[in-house]
């Protein structure tokens, strides 16, 4: 069994191992809270881990890869091929969620059985830095130090761009210092290698202390909704998938395979961000050039983020119809097209989803205490959600690369990540 094989076994190991300590927690503990309270300390370090490492690993990798372009033109292009994909993708995950949430009515079921916040309480969900002209000011850092400092990856991705295209046209001046950077980018994978050891446990807490919390019991008090959602998660990667093969053929079925690790590790922690480094990894080794993909993925993290679009729009009908507000389809289509907007850039936000949640829901009058409903099964959402921005944002950066060119047979080229130049 491979490295990677194992990793994997480990932290499917590791979930297991939580669902059943965290379920005996729960029933037979005085203080399950306590324990579970616990327990989050060894996933908020992993986590910790994993955004000491992004901001410096997005850096150097994006800043080589531009670099070695040498042509601003191609910069350029690449980006406007990566934007129109994440539109697509976009318009798609909004438009299920749209489809389903009215087919299935979830809402109308919560709505007979009562027990609906009253629509004056407060969900204690922040609504900030949601509307398009502060997006628009919050695309350039004004420190590239305090950008790095809060792991702001599209304004690290904004610098880099600058850097790397500055450093091109430098040309051979420049040749040590992208050196320099690009050493710094093999010192920060072999650093992930070992921050990625420590996952299994982190999975093992994250997933007892949530069952230790809340028990198995609020499952099935919304299993009906959670098996719609995830149904329409299903969906929605069969959809991706098919697209993909259409572009890139059906080598998308081994670039699943390579993705499987990181998609695993996002599903368990419930954290897209988690997953950055490996997904990077696993889509080197299928073949995709690291200078592509160090450019196309940390873009995607702010603008391709498919399952958490689609469920922002599953989300705030369902709460619609929990409150008995009928929306009419043109409310609708005005609503995804303002969930368009303000779901970019959603990934660096704490509990992201429920903030573009919370600002839709104000827009539209409809009451924000329906998020209280969802709170209680947020980390069992965020799952599939993590899950599927992972596969969404590997399939959208093979298909680019496709496009360009720079795919490819990582059997013929026989190269590691671990050894292999970022080319």
């Amino acid at each position: 069994m491979n490295n990677r094989n194992r990793l994997t076994t480990y932290i499917l190991v590791g979930l297991v191992l939580g669902i059943a300590v965290g379920y005996f927690a729960h029933n037979y503990l005085e203080s399950a809270a306590g324990f579970a309270d616990t327990l989050s300390l060894v996933t908020t370090l992993f986590l910790r881990l994993i955004k000491m490492i992004i901001a410096p690993l997005v850096f150097s990798t994006l800043v080589v890869g531009i670099a070695k372009m040498g042509d601003a033109s191609e910069v350029g292009r690449i980006g406007v091929k990566a934007l129109g994909w994440f539109i697509i993708a976009s318009i798609l995950s909004l438009t299920l969620g749209l489809i389903l949430v009215n087919l299935f009515r979830p809402g109308d079921a919560m709505a007979a059985a009562g027990h609906l916040p009253a629509v004056t309480e407060s969900s204690g969900i922040a609504v900030t830095g949601l509307t398009l002209k502060e997006f628009i000011t919050h695309l350039v850092p004004t420190s590239i130090a305090d950008g790095m400092a809060k792991n702001e990856i599209l304004q690290i991705v904004i610098f880099s761009i600058f850097f790397g295209t500055g450093a091109a046209a430098v040309g051979a001046r420049a040749t040590p210092l992208i050196d320099a950077i690009d050493g710094a980018a093999h010192v920060m994978l072999k650093v992930t290698g070992y921050v990625m050891n420590f996952a299994p446990v982190a999975v093992f807490a994250a997933v007892a202390s949530v069952i230790a919390k809340s028990g198995v019991g609020v499952l099935s008090t919304y299993g009906v909704f959670m098996g719609e959602f995830y149904l329409g998660i299903a969906l929605l990667w069969i959809v991706l998938i098919a697209i993909g093969i259409l572009f890139v053929g059906p080598r998308i079925l081994q670039l699943l395979r390579e993705l499987r690790e990181p998609t695993i590790l996002a599903f368990t922690c419930a954290s897209s961000e988690a997953a950055f480094p490996k997904t990077l990894e696993g889509l080197e080794r299928f073949g995709v050039k690291n200078r592509l993909a160090a450019f196309v993925l940390p873009i995607g993290y702010s603008f391709n983020l498919d399952g958490s679009m689609m469920y922002c729009t599953f989300a705030t009908i369902f709460i619609a119809q929990a409150y008995g507000i009928e929306v009419p389809l043109s409310t609708q289509l005005t609503m995804m097209l303002v969930l368009m907007l303000t779901s970019k850039g959603m990934a660096g936000v704490p509990r992201a989803s429920l903030v573009v949640i919370a600002a839709t829901l104000n827009q539209f009058h409809i009451p924000e205490a329906g998020l209280l409903l969802l709170l209680g099964i947020d980390h069992f959402l965020d799952m599939a959600r993590s899950a599927t921005n992972v596969i969404g944002n590997g399939i959208a950066t093979a298909v680019v690369a496709k496009w360009e060119g720079e795919l490819s047979d990582p059997k013929a080229a026989g190269t590691d990540i671990a050894t292999s130049p970022l080319r």
